[in-house]
């Protein structure tokens, strides 16, 4: 996969997405939000990869935020459709992949860095991460998902001060918060997503699609997770790995998966 704002590695069924605009600080302009959504979607049509990381490059930044240059001049119209186009295209996208996802916060993750962080399905940091969503001191609101995965993650009243105070929070901060599950020094954020990758490899990827499509649904209005958890738990009875599932239990052996 050849792009201009990203780069893509593949190894032994990871794959890890780096978004590569350090002069930036890897900020989100059409043009790296259209090349993530062309990557995921290559990358969760190959069967071969198990789990996708996403970092950004060098020490400072996740993603500093959305290059302002873009909207500063947009109308009412004209902001809707971006948040709108961005959600589909990206954000949404991502938190639907029905592969694994993994952000690896390497630094300032603020503002539509923060919204991309939160549509991955969990978050490591850096020590060095400072997190937020200073969308209000331009007088504007987070419009990638922010206002609604951020209480889902830290609860309402967090959410709602770190958004009406536009400031940054510690990556310990955020660990305590719920927002991110590990903190980690900056030289062992990739190795330590890499070993939870491992982990999650070993699994049944038709089950882990599954168990994404059922948590989500949670969260999602006038939608029953619990009935989505009861049709996807019966999806998995006629799959071949929960065939190799059971049968490798039963022979106290190693499961091999088939996966997709």
């Amino acid at each position: 996969m050849d792009f201009e704002n990203i780069l893509v590695d593949q190894q032994d069924g990871l794959a890890t997405i780096t978004i590569n605009r350090p002069k930036k600080l890897n900020a989100l302009n059409r043009n790296t939000i259209a090349e993530l959504h062309n990557a995921f979607n290559q990358l969760n049509q190959d069967s071969s990869i198990k789990v996708i990381i996403i970092t950004g490059s060098g020490e400072k930044a996740f993603v500093a935020g959305a290059d302002i240059s873009e909207f500063a001049d947009f109308s009412v119209e004209e902001g809707g459709k971006l948040a709108a186009n961005g959600q589909e295209t990206l954000f949404d996208y991502v938190e639907n992949l029905s592969t694994p996802v993994i952000a690896a916060v390497n630094g300032f993750a603020l503002g539509g860095g923060l919204e991309l962080a939160m549509s991955c399905h969990f978050r490591i940091a850096s020590d060095n991460a400072r997190m937020g969503l200073p969308e209000v001191s331009l007088g504007v609101i987070p419009g990638y998902g922010g206002t609604q995965r951020l209480p889902q993650l830290v609860g309402k009243g967090k959410a709602m001060e770190m958004i009406m105070t536009a400031g940054m929070i510690s990556a310990d901060e955020a660990k305590n918060s719920g927002l991110v599950n590990y903190v980690v020094a900056q030289e062992e954020l990739i190795p330590l997503a890499q070993k939870l990758a491992g982990k999650i490899a070993r699994n049944s990827s038709v089950a882990i699609s599954s168990a994404i499509k059922a948590v989500n649904d949670n969260f999602k209005d006038g939608v029953n997770g619990y009935s989505t958890e009861i049709r996807e738990f019966g999806n998995c009875f006629g799959t071949e790995d929960f065939k190799e599932g059971t049968t490798a239990f039963l022979e106290k052996r190693k499961p091999k998966f088939p996966g997709f």
